[in-house]
């Protein structure tokens, strides 16, 4: 790692260049430290029996594993007492969680504090997600409609990547740079400068065995990937049931990362803010596009804390085809 940039060192830079305040650049600063934290909980899981359920379910009715609970925690730890962090919402919660101290505080996030936790089971890949809006209210405790913003307003994002390697991936608005952890030192390197999808190669990664749960079009479109009928060409099929997993594969080789909605639930099982909003806004800045099939999702303005949308995300000219062929054209 000599002579590489660290992710501290790029923070200084993103706000020497305007693309971040100092107040944000702690903010992204705390989120290292939790993917620091995390990693290594993810790490001694199995020697300290953190691996199962809690036997309770969440605000999605999803069965809620040990490592669940400890990475939500771990998250509100680490912003407790940051005074420009006024609130936080996760998908572990029910409703907003208000920081202590936080107030006057001008910054809102959203978190996935860990994506893909069912792959704990098998050292599989798992991933944290975040966004950070600035606040709208102007004083006092912050309030729903802080967080009920569309993707477009996001003025950072980025994820965690837990596997092999620990790796954060990041844009505060500009470039989108990728930082490996080394463990040995605890420190983040720049080993993933200006990251761009490419376009014209890559996989396609769904979960095919919900085929008989879609409509026609869905089937057809997702039919034509996997017989390589679609405008690239020869396909791979990818997926990893992480969607960090899945969505850092496709940005790094290209192709396409999809969670249709099914007839019976159209809006999918996605969470627009804390999972599609935040990894659709990294993926824009890499070149690439995110819709729910029909339209932008960083046009789409929660209604809801836990809203749902289907989710089509990853080179752009594979985006527009899986849209085109969802509409049946």
């Amino acid at each position: 790692m000599t002579n590489r940039l660290t992710l501290s060192e790029q923070f200084f830079r993103d706000q020497a260049n305007a693309k971040a305040s100092g107040g944000l650049s702690t903010v992204l600063n705390r989120f290292s430290l939790a993917a620091r934290m995390l990693a290594s909980e993810i790490m001694r899981a199995g020697f300290i029996g953190k691996l199962g359920y809690t036997g309770t379910t969440n605000v999605q009715d999803e069965n809620v594993r040990a490592l669940d609970v400890i990475s939500n925690d771990v998250i509100i730890q680490v912003f407790e007492n940051i005074p420009m962090v006024s609130g936080i919402a996760s998908e572990e919660m029910d409703d907003i969680h208000l920081l202590p101290g936080g107030e006057g505080g001008k910054y809102v996030i959203s978190v996935d504090p860990l994506d893909g936790s069912g792959n704990v089971d098998v050292a599989g890949q798992m991933g944290t997600i975040f966004g950070v809006y600035r606040r709208l209210s102007v004083e006092g405790k912050p309030t729903l409609g802080d967080f009920l913003q569309p993707g477009r307003d996001l003025i950072a994002a980025g994820y965690v990547l837990y596997g092999p390697c620990t790796m954060l991936v990041y844009t505060a608005g500009g470039p989108v740079n990728g930082f490996t952890l080394d463990r040995s030192i605890g420190t983040f390197f720049l080993t993933h400068p200006d990251l761009r999808i490419p376009e014209g190669e890559g996989s396609y990664a769904v979960n095919e065995s919900n085929e008989l749960k879609w409509d026609q079009n869905t089937q057809a479109m997702v039919r034509a990937f996997r017989r390589q009928e679609t405008k690239v060409g020869k396909r791979a099929a990818r997926y990893a049931g992480a969607l960090v997993g899945d969505f850092h594969r496709t940005l790094l080789k290209g192709g396409i990362y999809m969670y249709p909605g099914e007839v019976k639930k159209p809006e999918g099982k996605l969470r627009l803010l804390y999972e599609n909003a935040p990894l659709a806004f990294v993926c824009e800045k890499a070149g690439g596009a995110a819709t729910d099939g029909r339209q932008r999702i960083l046009d789409i303005t929660p209604r809801k804390l836990h809203e749902r949308t289907p989710l089509y995300l990853g080179s752009k000219g594979d985006v527009e085809e899986a849209g085109r062929r969802l509409q049946g054209g």
